[in-house]
């Protein structure tokens, strides 16, 4: 007898979320499958974070680091959306 095969239920995507583990917006369940954004109607492939609400993107600055060797960040505003691909 064929049972069906169990796919894993896309928990919903929050809205803001980031890929740093150390932010309190990090929801690892979500990171289990890909996510895809875009910003403004094209898609990104460089964001670090976003929230829907306010618009807004954070993605790398270039080569700059901090101090501590993580990617400085700037903030762009604009229309986001959130899928899974």
């Amino acid at each position: 007898m064929n049972e069906p095969i169990q796919t894993p239920q896309q928990p919903a995507l929050p809205d803001r979320l980031s890929i740093d583990p150390r932010s309190p917006h990090h929801v690892a369940a979500v990171f289990e499958h890909e996510v895809g954004i875009t910003f403004n109607g094209k898609e990104r492939m460089d964001v670090d974070e976003y929230c829907i609400s306010e618009g807004w993107i954070k993605v790398p600055a270039g080569k700059a680091v901090d101090r501590r060797g993580n990617p400085m960040l700037i903030k762009l505003k604009g229309a986001v959306t959130a899928f899974y691909k």
